[in-house]
Protein backbone atom coordinates (compact mmCIF):
# COMPACT_ATOMS: atom_id res chain seq x y z
CA UNK A 1 0.00 0.00 0.00
CA UNK A 2 1.20 3.25 -1.14
CA UNK A 3 0.69 6.31 0.91
CA UNK A 4 -1.02 9.83 -0.61
CA UNK A 5 1.17 13.15 -0.24
CA UNK A 6 -1.11 15.83 1.35
CA UNK A 7 -1.44 17.37 -2.20
CA UNK A 8 -2.35 14.13 -3.87
CA UNK A 9 -4.82 13.40 -1.49
CA UNK A 10 -6.49 17.63 -1.84
CA UNK A 11 -6.59 17.04 -5.64
CA UNK A 12 -8.53 14.00 -5.47
CA UNK A 13 -10.57 15.43 -3.18
CA UNK A 14 -11.08 18.45 -5.64
CA UNK A 15 -11.51 16.32 -8.94
CA UNK A 16 -14.71 14.64 -6.66
CA UNK A 17 -16.05 18.02 -6.10
CA UNK A 18 -15.64 19.15 -9.24
CA UNK A 19 -17.18 15.79 -10.71
CA UNK A 20 -19.93 16.25 -8.00
CA UNK A 21 -20.75 20.26 -9.07
CA UNK A 22 -21.01 19.42 -12.49
CA UNK A 23 -23.30 16.42 -12.39
CA UNK A 24 -25.48 18.95 -10.17
CA UNK A 25 -25.51 21.38 -13.06
CA UNK A 26 -26.29 18.43 -15.54
CA UNK A 27 -29.30 17.27 -13.41
CA UNK A 28 -30.79 21.08 -12.38
CA UNK A 29 -30.55 21.51 -16.45
CA UNK A 30 -32.40 18.26 -17.01
CA UNK A 31 -35.15 18.97 -14.49
CA UNK A 32 -35.89 22.69 -15.64
CA UNK A 33 -35.64 21.54 -19.24
CA UNK A 34 -38.77 18.72 -17.99
CA UNK A 35 -40.81 21.45 -16.59
CA UNK A 36 -39.94 23.52 -19.52
CA UNK A 37 -38.97 26.13 -17.28
CA UNK A 38 -36.75 29.02 -18.60
CA UNK A 39 -33.02 28.23 -18.99
CA UNK A 40 -30.44 30.98 -18.08
CA UNK A 41 -26.49 30.85 -17.26
CA UNK A 42 -26.97 32.52 -14.17
CA UNK A 43 -30.27 30.68 -12.91
CA UNK A 44 -29.26 27.44 -13.57
CA UNK A 45 -25.90 28.57 -11.27
CA UNK A 46 -28.51 29.34 -8.47
CA UNK A 47 -30.11 26.34 -8.53
CA UNK A 48 -27.61 24.30 -8.52
CA UNK A 49 -25.67 26.02 -5.80
CA UNK A 50 -22.27 26.35 -7.56
CA UNK A 51 -20.76 29.50 -8.97
CA UNK A 52 -21.36 30.76 -12.50
CA UNK A 53 -17.80 30.52 -13.40
CA UNK A 54 -18.72 26.97 -12.94
CA UNK A 55 -21.65 27.47 -15.68
CA UNK A 56 -19.87 28.60 -18.36
CA UNK A 57 -16.47 26.72 -17.61
CA UNK A 58 -15.77 24.41 -20.70
CA UNK A 59 -17.36 21.47 -20.40
CA UNK A 60 -20.08 22.89 -18.69
CA UNK A 61 -20.73 25.69 -20.74
CA UNK A 62 -21.71 23.57 -23.90
CA UNK A 63 -24.47 21.55 -21.93
CA UNK A 64 -26.24 24.50 -20.41
CA UNK A 65 -25.83 26.20 -24.39
CA UNK A 66 -27.35 23.42 -25.69
CA UNK A 67 -30.09 22.98 -23.33
CA UNK A 68 -30.73 26.91 -24.06
CA UNK A 69 -30.68 26.54 -28.13
CA UNK A 70 -33.06 23.89 -27.49
CA UNK A 71 -35.25 25.44 -25.51
CA UNK A 72 -35.64 28.43 -27.97
CA UNK A 73 -36.30 25.67 -31.07
CA UNK A 74 -38.38 23.50 -29.35
CA UNK A 75 -42.43 24.75 -28.84
CA UNK A 76 -43.03 25.39 -25.19
CA UNK A 77 -46.11 24.93 -23.68
CA UNK A 78 -48.12 27.96 -22.67
CA UNK A 79 -49.46 28.28 -19.55
CA UNK A 80 -53.38 29.63 -19.89
CA UNK A 81 -54.26 27.29 -22.51
CA UNK A 82 -52.25 24.43 -23.23
CA UNK A 83 -51.32 25.03 -26.81
CA UNK A 84 -47.82 24.63 -28.15
CA UNK A 85 -45.82 28.06 -29.07
CA UNK A 86 -42.91 28.80 -29.97
CA UNK A 87 -39.78 30.95 -28.86
CA UNK A 88 -40.77 33.76 -31.94
CA UNK A 89 -44.85 33.32 -30.62
CA UNK A 90 -43.87 34.17 -27.22
CA UNK A 91 -41.71 36.96 -27.96
CA UNK A 92 -44.68 38.09 -30.08
CA UNK A 93 -47.27 37.72 -27.47
CA UNK A 94 -45.06 39.56 -25.62
CA UNK A 95 -44.36 42.53 -27.62
CA UNK A 96 -48.14 42.81 -27.86
CA UNK A 97 -48.93 42.44 -24.09
CA UNK A 98 -45.59 45.29 -23.45
CA UNK A 99 -48.25 47.25 -26.35
CA UNK A 100 -51.14 46.84 -24.84
CA UNK A 101 -49.99 47.89 -20.81
CA UNK A 102 -47.95 50.95 -22.39
CA UNK A 103 -52.11 52.13 -24.04
CA UNK A 104 -53.62 50.90 -20.67
CA UNK A 105 -51.56 53.15 -19.04
CA UNK A 106 -51.64 55.80 -21.53
CA UNK A 107 -55.73 55.53 -21.20
CA UNK A 108 -55.17 56.02 -17.27
CA UNK A 109 -52.90 59.06 -18.01
CA UNK A 110 -55.85 60.43 -19.91
CA UNK A 111 -58.42 59.44 -16.77
CA UNK A 112 -56.21 60.75 -14.46
CA UNK A 113 -56.17 63.94 -16.04
CA UNK A 114 -59.83 64.21 -16.51
CA UNK A 115 -60.34 63.26 -12.91
CA UNK A 116 -57.85 66.14 -12.00
CA UNK A 117 -59.64 68.23 -14.09
CA UNK A 118 -63.29 67.68 -12.56
CA UNK A 119 -62.00 67.65 -9.29
CA UNK A 120 -60.57 71.36 -9.73
CA UNK A 121 -63.99 72.22 -11.53
CA UNK A 122 -65.86 71.31 -8.46
CA UNK A 123 -63.26 72.71 -6.21
CA UNK A 124 -63.71 75.97 -7.77
CA UNK A 125 -67.80 75.68 -7.79
CA UNK A 126 -67.29 75.25 -4.17
CA UNK A 127 -65.06 78.10 -3.70
CA UNK A 128 -67.21 80.52 -5.86
CA UNK A 129 -70.44 80.06 -3.84
CA UNK A 130 -69.20 81.28 -0.66
CA UNK A 131 -67.98 84.58 -3.17
CA UNK A 132 -71.16 85.06 -4.55
CA UNK A 133 -73.14 85.10 -1.32
CA UNK A 134 -70.51 87.53 -0.16
CA UNK A 135 -70.77 89.57 -3.75
CA UNK A 136 -74.53 89.13 -2.91
CA UNK A 137 -74.26 90.65 0.99
CA UNK A 138 -72.30 93.58 -0.40
CA UNK A 139 -74.67 94.21 -3.62
CA UNK A 140 -78.11 94.57 -0.70
CA UNK A 141 -75.08 96.64 1.52
CA UNK A 142 -74.53 99.09 -1.17
CA UNK A 143 -78.45 99.03 -1.89
CA UNK A 144 -79.17 99.89 0.95
CA UNK A 145 -76.46 103.02 1.61
CA UNK A 146 -77.85 104.43 -1.54
CA UNK A 147 -81.27 104.74 -0.24
CA UNK A 148 -79.90 106.32 2.93
CA UNK A 149 -77.66 108.23 0.73
CA UNK A 150 -80.96 109.56 -1.38
CA UNK A 151 -82.73 110.19 1.69
CA UNK A 152 -80.10 112.48 3.10
CA UNK A 153 -79.72 114.62 0.00
CA UNK A 154 -82.72 116.92 1.17
CA UNK A 155 -80.95 117.21 4.27
CA UNK A 156 -78.00 118.60 2.86
CA UNK A 157 -79.50 121.26 1.06
CA UNK A 158 -81.56 122.30 4.49
CA UNK A 159 -78.13 122.32 5.97
CA UNK A 160 -76.65 124.59 3.10
CA UNK A 161 -80.18 126.80 4.08
CA UNK A 162 -79.56 126.66 7.58
CA UNK A 163 -75.99 127.53 7.31
CA UNK A 164 -76.59 130.25 4.98
CA UNK A 165 -79.01 131.52 7.96
CA UNK A 166 -76.35 131.43 10.33
CA UNK A 167 -73.98 133.18 8.67
CA UNK A 168 -76.55 135.84 7.97
CA UNK A 169 -77.64 135.86 12.24
CA UNK A 170 -73.70 136.46 12.64
CA UNK A 171 -73.28 138.87 10.19
CA UNK A 172 -76.35 140.57 11.66
CA UNK A 173 -75.24 140.26 15.38
CA UNK A 174 -71.81 141.49 14.36
CA UNK A 175 -73.15 144.83 12.71
CA UNK A 176 -75.35 144.72 16.05
CA UNK A 177 -72.08 144.69 18.52
CA UNK A 178 -70.57 147.67 16.38
CA UNK A 179 -73.74 150.23 16.18
CA UNK A 180 -73.95 149.47 20.00
CA UNK A 181 -69.79 150.06 20.88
Amino acid sequence: MTTRTPAEVLAASRRRTSIIKRQRVVDVLQQMLDKGEQITFREVARRARVSTWLVYAEGVRENVQAAVDKQEADPVRSRSDGRLASSAGLKADLAMAQEEIRDLRDKCDRLQAGMRQNLGHQLDQITQRPLAERIAELTEANRRLEAELADLRPLKSKIREVETDLAAARTSLRQMIRRQC
